[in-house]
This record gives C-alpha cells, structure tokens and sequence, in this order.
C-alpha cells in the first residue's frame, strides 16, 4: 500500500488556495501532469489501479464416480443406513474440480449437465466411447433413511493404468483432495500418492467397496471419513454405542489412518485425532427428515471446504484448526 499525495495550487482575483490531501491506496503513480488556464495553475498526480487481482485459492479435487440416481419409494429397507456404493455432488461455493469418467449415453449427458450447471470444472472429466454411466437405485423410507443399490459402470472400468499427467498435475495444484471408494483403489492409490508428494492433504470417504481398504492408499490418506456401518466393515468391530465407535477408530488408527472423522447420523458426528481426546459434534436435528441421500458426503464435503478455507497450506493434523472447523465457527 503506497500514501499518495494531491497536491491542488490555485490563484484566482489575488486570492490563494493551498489544499493536500494524503491518503492510502494501492494506486499505482503514473506520470505527473501539470497545465494551466487563463488564471488558473495546476499540478497533478496522475495514477492508474493495481492491475494484478489477488491470487484465486487453490481448488478442491473431487475424484470419483458420478451417477445418476432413480429413486424408489418404498415402506422398509433391507438396512437403514447401509449404502453400497453413493455418491454426492456438492454445490459450496469454492472452485471445484471433478475427475471421473461417464459413458457416451443418456446418462452421461444428464449427470454432465447437472455438474455443469452447478459450476463443476470438467477438466478432468472422461467421456467414455459403449461404455454406461453409473447409476443407482435409491430405496427411500417415509422416514427419509435409504439403501442404494450401485451399478458402476464407466466407473469401474475403462480407467487407464497410468493416469494422465494433466490428471495429477491438477492434484498438485489443489487445496485439498477428495476421494471415495466408488471407484478403483488403484485409481485412489494414485491420486493420494500424487497429493501427499506435492503436499495436499487427502480426505477419503469411506463410501463404496466393501472390501479391506489397502495400504498402498490408506498411507497416504489424512483423514479418513466412514459413517457407523463402514466403520464396523472396515475394522470387523461392533458401532453400536460411542466406546465401540471409539475402539473401532483406534484400530483405524493401527491400520495407519491418522485421523478418523466418524459420520454419526442422528448421534452427530466424531473427530478422532491419534493420541488426542475425541470432538464431538452433536447434530443439528430438524424436525422433518425428507431424504438422507447424500447427507455423509455433504457433510464430508462441508468439512474438507472449511478446512482448505481455514488452512490455505493444508495442514491437516493442526488439532485446534481441525476443531474450529469441526463445529463450524
């Protein structure tokens, strides 16, 4: 910031006017520019704004799968609260990137035009030539829980082995990176890799396979985010009160995740730091629940945003950071 003074001289019927004024700017000088009339004499500062707008904040990397969903009303589920494969598209406003792939079809046309419509950046998005989109079948309660039945699609298949270098260069250049198991673990195994060497902190939603989550991607995962039934998948351990959500995200800890962000429903939620005393959030209730899709991405989505927001470096294993924006401030 530069202090800038105008300097007006005037002399009119044998009179002298003398006025300064000093004040703070980011105005850049350009030349001095001095003139007169019939009797009339000024100087003048001249100057132009700063034509360099402030850096944009790095974007948040959603890589994924993306599906379109049929909804079906129905009077029971088979299990409240157990997704097999769910996704979620999140509309905070932050500049967001989305890589995944969708097939040359119906669907695919659809779920691109709603991405787009919501302000997603699709550089990192694949048509891909006879293959079909993902797409799920949401069994909805009156009560507003769900299943979803999943069927992959281009989302399992067709991935290249090597992922394309402008894939992980945009990983690179991001604030924070998302992923979740609706997709390949190679694919994951890749982009977290690609992050943790460029130092971008990692976010997996623990939505998807069934399987063990392998090494390869879990060490080079931050934070690892499950809701009850994936926790009790993952560890082979009972959810069903707070000590045994506790003891199944310290064996999360012993398989290598740092940090555990536990996904709670009606309970609310839990942030478990290794070697730290746990913070809970309690839920917000409302007092009619219409539909539950997507809600454990929303959150998970919401907390990666206020995270990269509140940490511009991604710090990710900041303890009074990570609470601050674990209840929202």
């Amino acid at each position: 910031m530069r202090s800038l003074t105008t300097t007006l001289s005037t002399q009119h019927h044998g009179f002298h006017y003398h006025t300064q004024t000093t004040f703070h700017t980011t105005l850049i000088p350009v030349q001095s520019l001095s003139f007169r009339t019939h009797n009339l004499n000024f100087r003048l500062l001249c100057f132009s704004s700063d034509p360099s707008p402030p850096p944009p904040p790095p974007p948040l990397v959603v890589v994924g799968s993306a599906n379109a969903d049929i909804c079906v009303e129905i009077e029971r589920l088979p299990r409240a609260g157990e997704t097999l494969e769910a996704t979620c598209s999140s509309r905070l406003n932050y500049p967001t990137y989305f890589v995944g792939q969708v097939g040359d079809d119906a669907y695919g046309s659809l779920v691109t035009d709603a991405l787009r419509r919501s302000e997603v950046l699709l550089d990192g998005l694949t048509v891909v030539p006879s293959a079909t989109t993902g797409h799920a079948v949401v069994m909805l309660e009156s009560n507003g829980q769900n299943s979803i039945i999943y069927i992959g699609g281009a989302n399992l298949s067709c991935w290249p082995r090597i992922l394309p270098r402008q894939h992980l260069d945009l990983v690179a250049q991001a604030g924070i990176v998302l992923l979740q198991r609706e997709i390949p673990d190679f694919v994951n195994a890749q982009v977290a890799q690609a992050a943790r060497s460029a130092g971008v902190p990692v976010v997996l939603d623990a939505g998807g396979m069934d399987g063990p989550l392998p090494p390869e991607l879990l060490n080079f995962v931050d934070i690892l985010s499950p809701n009850e039934t994936e926790l009790g998948r993952l560890t082979g351990m009972p959810t069903e009160s707070f000590e045994d959500i506790a003891r199944a995200a310290l064996k999360c800890h012993e398989l290598g995740a740092k940090l555990v962000l536990a996904k709670l429903g009606h309970k609310g939620s839990a942030l478990f730091v290794e070697g730290r005393n746990p913070i809970q959030q309690p839920a917000i209730l409302s007092k009619t629940v219409i539909d539950t899709t997507g809600a454990g991405d929303t959150f998970t989505s919401a907390f990666a945003v206020a995270l990269v927001r509140e940490s511009p470096t991604g710090n990710a294993s900041n303890l009074p950071l990570l609470q601050l924006v674990f209840v929202f401030k």
